[in-house]
């Protein structure tokens, strides 16, 4: 009765268009009050209790570097270099939005910001050059979506604290993937150009391209300090995220100078703004997989599933179908936090690695990020460029169906994403 109570409250709420961080809170907070004897000052220290993490305090960091580079001219340089390594080629210009969406997520973190970072200067550029307008769409609405899975990773942090595992190999376990992702997504892209009769262009000489390089040196460099630091021991993934923040209002305000130090407090309130929308998410998706846990819910699905003589690849197919729909309806830390306390222990009684199990998770939070109807990035491009939700849709679909096949190879050759984990922490 408690578990049909919950999800009662929970759907009506979601139908009726409630954001979804209350329909979490709410459901679980009606159910508990109905069923045990837990008063609402109780549920409310539990909330709290739920976000005194100190893996967490890397998000509000990671988001406050991020838009700091963001807004600055970092994110020009690195358009600047990318532009100068791969913009002789066939389709050159879209492969460069694709190189430095690669490039910017190793440091925003945030597939939105890495959208608009990217795509608020690279869109005019690309149409200027003559492509079609839906090919610079598609684009760069999908190449952002990379900055959920390569590292720092906003997501593989929120799924680390939830699963309860190290968030140092899931940035490491991130690494293949998203570069995989990144060459598979710029391949698309040079076929298409090809076949529109986009010709190859003469290379940079190789001194404007290290010119280039250096320009975008001090922005580049905060790659080499979070995930060198943090493999080679130098600090943890939290402390990465503030190093970062630091370096980034360093190399902002007084190296590349493009931040006034009167600007940072709008900065600073916009990453508080951010922060405070993913805390209060996971505040109420942790309470409200706390009372599926305590209810033993995922110990009775692990059960039936054994029971069924479901396979691990069988398993995985079904998650993969449920987080793609979860994924155009919701957004992707509500998602971990309802899901993988349900999932993940029959995961691991089918053997399936945690931090494989992670990095799948996270590919289809990609595919959510530019899936119809709620897709993020959809209206973040939507935006940006002046299309409608239906049109980037159908720009995007050549490079969403990429990044569809990508997820099987992940899904079912784990050696892509425990490589280099099991190099550098043993298998």
């Amino acid at each position: 009765m408690s578990i049909a109570l919950l999800f009662a409250i929970f759907f009506t709420l979601v139908i009726l268009g409630t954001p979804i961080a209350i329909c979490l809170g709410a459901s679980t907070f009606i159910t508990l009050l109905v069923f045990t004897d837990i008063s609402p000052i109780e549920i409310s220290a539990m909330m709290f209790e739920k976000v005194e993490s100190y893996s967490l305090m890397a998000i509000p960091m990671f988001i406050f570097a991020g838009n700091l580079l963001s807004k600055g001219s970092a994110a020009q340089r690195i358009i600047e270099f990318a532009k100068s390594c791969v913009g002789h080629f066939p389709g050159g210009l879209p492969i460069s939005a694709i190189f430095a969406s690669i490039i910017f997520a190793a440091v925003s973190g945030s597939s939105p910001a890495t959208v608009v970072a990217i795509g608020s200067i690279m869109f005019g550029a690309i149409m200027q050059a003559g492509y079609p307008k839906k090919y610079a769409v598609g684009t760069i609405a999908t190449a952002g979506s990379l900055g959920i899975l390569i590292p720092p990773s906003i997501v593989l942090i929120v799924y680390g604290v939830t699963a309860e595992v190290s968030i140092g190999k899931l940035f490491m376990a991130g690494v293949i993937p998203g570069l995989m992702l990144g060459f598979m997504l710029m391949l698309v892209t040079y076929i298409g150009a090809r076949k529109l009769g986009f010709e190859r262009e003469e290379p940079q000489p190789y001194k404007i391209r290290l010119k280039k390089m250096k320009d975008a040196a001090w922005g580049l460099f905060t790659i080499v300090l979070v995930i060198g630091g943090i493999y080679g021991g130098v600090f943890t993934p939290t402390e990465a995220a503030a190093v970062a923040a630091v370096w980034a209002f360093i190399v902002s305000v007084f190296i590349y100078k493009d931040i006034k130090l009167t600007e940072l407090y709008t900065t600073a309130l916009e990453s508080a703004k951010t922060t405070s929308m993913i805390m209060f998410i996971i505040a109420n998706a942790m309470l409200f997989a706390h009372f599926l846990t305590i209810e033993n819910i995922p110990q009775h699905i692990t059960e039936a599933l054994v029971e069924a003589n479901v396979n691990k690849y069988m398993f995985l197919l079904m998650v993969n179908l449920l987080l793609i729909l979860a994924g155009s309806f919701m957004e992707p830390s509500a998602i971990i936090m309802i899901m993988v306390p349900l999932l993940l222990p029959v995961a691991v009684a089918l053997g399936i690695d945690p931090i494989h199990f992670g990095i799948v998770i996270t590919v289809n939070m990609e595919l959510g990020m530019v899936s119809p109807p709620v897709g993020l990035n959809l209206f973040v491009t939507s935006g940006l460029t002046g299309m409608s939700i239906k049109d980037v849709i159908i720009a995007a679909w050549p490079w969403t169906l990429t990044i569809l096949a990508g997820l099987v190879l992940i899904t079912y050759i784990p050696e892509i994403v425990m490589f280099l984990p099991n190099i550098m922490y043993g298998s």
